[in-house]
């Protein structure tokens, strides 16, 4: 197996990533350009929401950490009532529903590194947060999830050639279209989300 330096987190909000810093026993080592958190084994990063703070953060760790490895943690909204509040899933596509291919006119399709024994799915990434139930119906055609990252973390790393992977829990249904219910239902799952990733992930990276 190859031998990585740090296992590079980066994560969009603070409300995702408290429970990883306080778990991991992370040390901030510098607010800017972003917050980042360090130990002997894990450097965590707060991209900040979207698709352009997501690939920035990613390029950062490519430029800076010796032999990188990139996963990518946090909520994402389902797009049909299939999943559960909570439920964790492993991501094997990342699609962009609003960034066709100028020669085929089919969304952009990114793949990342995949780990055996987990729930999978697929996630849409969209330029804005999607809780309209019929944009949702609409995106349940090509993927389970939507957030506003996992496509430009692939896409970053793939261009670094960097190994990356992305876990994400359901922090949203179609029955849920207030932030406020969200945040509080990130609040609610999150330690959950460190657990499964310490007890489960960890083992295999």
């Amino acid at each position: 197996m190859e031998k990585y330096s740090l296992n590079c987190l980066v994560m969009a909000t603070i409300i995702e990533a408290k429970p990883f810093i306080d778990g991991l026993s992370l040390i901030p080592i510098s607010e800017k350009p972003f917050p980042v958190y360090k130990n002997n084994n894990y450097i965590l990063i707060i991209s900040g929401i979207g698709k352009t703070n997501a690939a920035i953060a990613c390029a950062y760790f490519c430029l800076t950490v010796s032999i990188c490895r990139i996963i990518n943690l946090g909520a994402a909204g389902a797009t049909s009532t299939n999943c559960f509040l909570g439920e964790i899933f492993h991501i094997t596509e990342a699609i962009e529903p609003e960034r066709p291919h100028w020669k085929t006119k089919t969304p952009y399709v990114h793949k990342p590194d995949i780990l055996e024994g987990f729930s999978c799915a697929k996630i849409a990434t969209s330029d804005h947060p999607v809780i309209d139930r019929k944009e949702r119906k609409k995106i349940s055609l090509t993927a389970d999830l939507v957030d506003m990252e996992s496509a430009s973390v692939i896409q970053t790393c793939k261009k670094f050639n960097t190994r990356c992977y992305l876990f994400k829990f359901v922090s949203d249904t179609p029955e849920h279209i207030k932030n406020a219910d969200i945040v509080k239902n990130i609040e609610k799952h999150r330690t959950a989300f460190f657990d499964f990733f310490r007890q489960s992930v960890v083992p295999l990276l």
